[in-house]
């Protein structure tokens, strides 16, 4: 995956991994991140987020800027825009440039919007009381001052139907947020009751919207017919809901000598065990096993292994990686293109 990217960072002209440092250097910014320090000490997942744009192995947080761009060179200039070629650095507007910008720092302001705890769950081992209701107020705050700097570069992109895509791709993460924590209240409440298909239409909303709206919207900008506009939103939705099942299959597929990894009960895998086990039945698995033995996350792994779950998650990363892919059969041969590609075989491979 590093590989990958690194590669379609060449291609781009610059990496993007400094995507949004324009902002993250901004006095506002520094000046926000010295409030963090504050935190240093306590178990504020803000803490974590911000390590995150410092140093980030696995290249995920600067992963839709990188398409955005991508998806830009491969589709290259329209016919009804040959006038604005001149504006063009390494075949990519520079409006697309400044949609990408704008994508990431979306996904940034939603990632550090998500480091808000629930004051009522807190146990001593996290940190002082205080601290923690400051860190809320700072994920807060901060998010919002993301937020509202990528509406502000939206607006200067002057084009009505970029901002209907990206503010309506915004409601959809308020919305897919919801539903990930409307249950999180109710009691005895261990898994969603939903099949795969309500969990596929719940990560559009909270993972690919994002993404496919953006390159799509890139596609507007270089006034691209609607055809090619909808091969790149295939692209972008499908290629993101891959990335989202390789990382739900990582606990259930990775080989490693460590303990073993978190996953959650809502993962893809664990949606597709309970469709083949029945509701009921998993769900008594879950409470004898949560009465038998200590090590129960471990057991209940291992059921989910010995199931049908992980190769029908794997199955069904493949088919909507297999999607994108001939969504790009739209787009000339490319470097980008084939960057593009390479992009959904790393999220397909499995050992």
């Amino acid at each position: 995956w590093s590989q990958v990217v690194s590669e379609a960072e060449k291609i781009v002209g610059y990496p993007t991994s400094f995507m949004s440092l324009r902002c993250l250097l901004s006095d506002e910014l520094s000046n926000i991140a010295m409030q963090v320090r504050k935190l240093v000490g306590t178990k504020h997942p803000l803490l974590d987020t911000a390590r995150g744009f410092v140093y980030d192995s696995r290249n995920n947080l600067q992963m839709r800027g990188l398409v955005v761009l991508l998806i830009s060179k491969a589709a290259g200039p329209s016919t009804a825009e040959l006038s604005f070629q001149h504006d063009m650095i390494s075949g990519i507007y520079s409006s697309q440039r400044s949609l990408a910008e704008i994508t990431e720092l979306i996904h940034t302001a939603f990632l550090v919007h998500r480091g808000i705890v629930n004051i009522g769950e807190l146990k001593s081992c996290d940190g002082p009381l205080k601290d923690m209701q400051f860190g809320n107020k700072m994920a807060v705050l901060s998010g919002d001052f993301l937020l509202a700097n990528a509406c502000t570069s939206l607006a200067q992109l002057q084009n009505t139907k970029v901002v209907e895509l990206i503010s309506s791709a915004i409601g959809d993460l308020v919305q897919g947020i919801y539903y990930e924590n409307s249950k999180l209240s109710e009691e005895d409440c261990l898994t969603d009751d939903i099949g795969i298909s309500r969990w596929k239409e719940q990560v559009f909303l909270s993972h690919s919207a994002l993404l496919a709206k953006s390159c799509q919207a890139a596609m507007e900008l270089a006034k691209h017919s609607t055809e090619i506009q909808d091969m790149a939103f295939q692209y972008g939705k499908h290629m993101s809901m891959s990335h989202k099942l390789h990382s739900d299959l990582q606990p259930f597929v990775k080989e490693s000598s460590c303990d073993t990894m978190a996953f959650s009960l809502n993962s893809a895998p664990a949606i597709l065990h309970q469709e083949f086990r029945g509701r009921e039945a998993w769900l008594k698995q879950i409470r004898e096993l949560s009465h038998r033995c200590a090590c129960v996350f471990q057991q209940l792994q291992e059921a989910i292994k010995a199931g049908k779950g992980v190769t029908s998650a794997i199955d069904l990363c493949r088919c909507h990686g297999n999607r994108a892919l001939a969504a790009l059969e739209r787009f000339p041969p490319s470097e980008a293109r084939d960057a593009l590609a390479n992009i959904v075989y790393a999220v397909t491979r499995f050992p």
